[in-house]
């Protein structure tokens, strides 16, 4: 690449971060304050006012800022993790969730759920995701086994009919689990499902940043690689591109960023898919821009969906992964039908 090129893919991507990441730390901001409880910003971060008698800060620190955290976490890893899904299996239509990532994550949890853990595993974490997340690792596991042969590139055909043929399989067990459990256990179990960012506290969240930011850093290694990749194998090949590793790195970088995100906020649907190609749209398909990008407006956009989620229907609270799965079902049917 000339120094031209270089220079205007610099400027591009350095653009798109202060454009997007003013989007994200603005929504950010502004979310916390709002609410069906009007609470005021100078109050809640007056020192001098006790904690236990400041009521603004009681909510904007204890019942807001956490989930608005988690929300931006959460949403900037499976947007993250879409473009790379996307890239790898060269399907515009994939998500974090093709693979079976959420359905073993899913499994874990429900098993935990129908069983009744309440108590706290290893500090931070509680028996949920941490159940979650090991479903999730044991998922993507299999998959990475079935598909990888030793010294070649990985098949993405074989990963993509894995994955599919897991889902399928794990979400059957899911039922089979529900089936046997009592009514109790299994509403608790399908609010899980539906996607919720109420974390109430902080834990889950430190307990899951170490593994967003291996897979940060991931992400970070895969940009040129997959603008090569997403064209073909064989010409990534002969451009100098390790097919198997890059391939390889990518599954396992998505999967855990995929992993950690369902974790803390369940199985939220659709935003690896809607925020990927709408970002798509605004900077384009060179994955220097789209990734990074896709990942801060992921975090916008999944924390204005909570804040309309526990806003529209107050002082009731839709779990999150409903809004957003409102939003992107006529999304992915627009995106099946322009791409058939």
């Amino acid at each position: 690449m000339t120094d031209p090129a270089r220079r205007s893919t610099r400027t591009r991507v350095w653009l798109a971060v202060a454009g997007f990441g003013a989007v994200a730390t603005l929504t950010c901001v502004l979310a916390p304050l709002v609410g069906t409880t009007s609470i005021s910003f100078t109050r809640a971060f007056d020192r001098s006012i006790p904690f236990a008698d400041n009521v603004d800060a009681q909510i904007f620190f204890v019942a807001r800022l956490p989930r608005v955290v988690a929300g931006a976490l959460v949403g900037a890893a499976l947007a993250a993790a879409g473009v790379v899904f996307q890239a790898l299996l060269r399907n515009p239509l994939a998500t974090p969730f093709t693979l079976g990532v959420s359905a073993g994550a899913s499994l874990g949890a429900m098993l935990v759920l129908i069983l009744g853990g309440g108590a706290v595993v290893f500090g931070a974490w509680s028996p949920v995701p941490l159940a979650s997340l090991l479903g999730a690792g044991a998922a993507s596991t299999v998959v990475y086994v079935l598909a990888n042969s030793p010294g070649r590139a990985m098949s993405t055909t074989v990963l993509l009919l894995a994955g599919v043929t897991l889902n399928a399989f794990l979400s059957a067990l899911i039922l089979f689990v529900q089936f046997l459990a009592d009514f109790a256990d299994v509403y608790r179990a399908v609010r899980w499902l539906m996607g919720d960012l109420d974390v109430g506290s902080f834990d889950p969240i430190l307990a899951a940043l170490p593994l967003l930011l291996l897979a940060g850093a991931g992400f970070a290694t895969l940009p040129s690689s997959l603008n090569l990749l997403s064209v073909g194998a064989d010409l990534a090949a002969h451009r100098g591109v390790n097919v198997a590793r890059t391939q390889k790195w990518a599954f396992a970088s998505a999967s855990l960023a995929t992993s950690a995100a369902v974790a803390v906020g369940g199985p939220i649907g659709f935003i690896g898919i809607i925020v990927p190609h709408l970002v798509r749209l605004l900077v384009g398909a060179d994955h220097r821009v789209l990734l990074p990008a896709s990942a801060l407006f992921g975090a916008a956009f999944l924390v204005a969906c909570d804040l309309l989620a526990r806003t529209v229907m107050a002082p009731v609270e839709i779990p999150v992964g409903v809004v957003t799965a409102l939003l992107g079902g006529p999304f992915f049917l627009w995106l099946l039908v322009r791409h058939a």
